[in-house]
């Protein structure tokens, strides 16, 4: 005969069995909804080269869930701005040095998630042939940007046109850090930097130096139509910058893969031909 005690302790048994393995696949459920949740990365970029590297792996990233809305910009003000304000999740247009001095000099709360390509700064001119031409008192035009201003200096002394003051950091170095100027050279550096290219079209100029991203949104190739160009061991990779409470943020390290990946890289370099280069750390 069957003890009914037994069998009631075997069917409380039973019924909790059941109710753990089904609030098991209800958890198993959600984790699963949440991983395959999809997340939205709002990145503002400038329009070349940075938005359309960015093109370049949005499939990519969707295959992972990630959904990248990308604002473009032509001005080296307003996305950081917009990014400290929450407007976008993450901006890509500044070099480190640019980065740190905006960082300094407005407290942002921001943090460098990886550099990811250079974009090499060049000397053009429609009045020259080549910077050894230059005649005493020549008009040198340069952007606002300051922290380019070390870049400027590093071709020119690399031309034998100025010395440097010996101990002179170039990432911070100014204008006021030349020790020699044998050719009397007048430096002009007011100018936004997005107006570079009206400059030389204009001839404003004995030498006017454009950034690659503005240069090549202006059909100019910068190895074939520069003068000179900065050296690819140049410190001024461009970066992905996020607000620090986003420097773990998973969707944010996808991202970093993902525009550091081979394939990547093989873009930026047959797309820009070397006027764009890929950095990898």
């Amino acid at each position: 005969m069957m003890n009914y005690k037994n069998w009631i302790k075997g069917t409380v048994v039973l019924g909790a069995g059941f109710l753990l393995a089904a609030c098991g696949n209800d958890q198993e459920t959600e984790t699963d909804a949440a991983t395959s949740e999809e997340t939205t990365l709002r990145i503002g970029a400038s329009n070349v080269p940075h938005a359309e590297i960015l093109e370049f792996v949005t499939p990519k990233l969707e295959e992972e869930g990630i959904t990248l809305e990308i604002e473009r910009y032509n001005d080296y003000v307003i996305p950081n701005v917009a990014l400290e304000e929450g407007d976008i999740d993450a901006n890509y247009f500044q070099h480190g040095p640019f980065f740190e001095d905006a960082i300094a000099e407005n407290h942002y709360d921001f943090v460098n998630a990886g550099g990811i390509h250079i974009e090499p700064i060049a000397a053009y001119s429609d009045r020259h042939e080549s910077l050894e031409d230059l005649q005493e008192g020549a008009k040198i035009l340069v952007s606002s940007n300051a922290p380019d201003y070390g870049r400027v200096l590093a071709i020119l002394e690399e031309a034998d046109l100025i010395t440097v003051a010996d101990g002179v950091d170039l990432t911070t170095a100014s204008f006021d850090d030349i020790a020699e100027n044998p050719l009397d050279l007048q430096f002009e550096y007011e100018y936004d930097p997005a107006l570079m290219p009206t400059l030389l079209e204009n001839d404003e100029g004995d030498v006017v130096f454009i950034n690659s991203n503005f240069a090549v949104d202006h059909d100019l190739n910068p190895l074939e139509d520069s003068l000179a160009i900065e050296s690819s061991s140049s410190p001024y990779a461009n970066i992905i910058a996020v607000r620090s409470e986003d420097a773990d943020n998973p969707a944010i390290a996808n991202l970093i893969e993902a525009l550091r990946s081979d394939e990547t890289q093989d873009f930026i370099l047959e797309t820009w031909k070397g006027s764009v280069v890929p950095v990898t750390e």
